[in-house]
């Protein structure tokens, strides 16, 4: 089954889990990532840091803490990535609601997907690009990525959550295009 095609926790499965095994073949946490200013280590540190507040903030949920990115990434992944699939996997979990002042009302396993599991997905080529390791990303889902970010390209780009688009050749292929949108540069490498 194609990954675009999975349900919220079975996406979250095995998108977390890729990016697991990228955290676990991390042999330089301070080699320089894709994104300016962060390193391997600043890639697993956004990643845990930013979603526990913006779960509590509109479900009052709290995940339980562990290990920092600065004391131990591979065990503060591990943990941000166990205590989410466990509320993916929860059956209560269909019933919660993320309420954002920006987002209105949306049901909490489509929240973490459309917000968190993405962007897991995508800094997946961060930590990759920035060790050495295997950067392919999924090419169907980076084409429904970018598909659906494409017509909201104005109000994606005045969050400030993303670069300037980065120009990608004519034709380029869903990864690509995906990086190039979200302003990485595909061709970037370690200096």
């Amino acid at each position: 089954m194609a990954l675009s095609d999975l349900t919220p926790a079975e996406r979250h499965r095995t998108v977390g889990a890729t990016f697991a095994d990228r955290v676990r073949g991390t042999k330089d946490w301070e080699a320089p990532a894709p994104v300016a200013g962060w390193t391997a280590r600043d890639v697993v540190r956004h990643l845990v840091e930013w979603f526990p507040g913006f779960l509590a903030g509109g479900t009052g949920i709290t995940l339980p803490t562990g290990p920092t990115a600065d004391d131990d990434p591979v065990a503060a992944w591990q943990n941000q990535y166990d205590t989410v699939q466990a509320l993916l996997d929860d059956p209560a979990t269909e019933q919660l609601v993320l309420s954002n002042p920006h987002l209105g009302e949306v049901p909490l396993d489509r929240a973490i997907d459309q917000f968190y599991t993405s962007d897991v997905f995508m800094h997946t080529w961060d930590l990759s690009r920035a060790t050495g390791q295997d950067d392919r990303l999924d090419e169907g889902f980076s084409a429904a990525l970018v598909g659906g970010m494409e017509p909201m390209e104005d109000i994606i780009r005045s969050s400030g959550q993303y670069g300037p688009r980065v120009p990608v050749p004519a034709g380029a292929d869903a990864q690509t295009r995906l990086l190039g949108f979200i302003g990485r540069d595909p061709f970037w490498t370690t200096a």
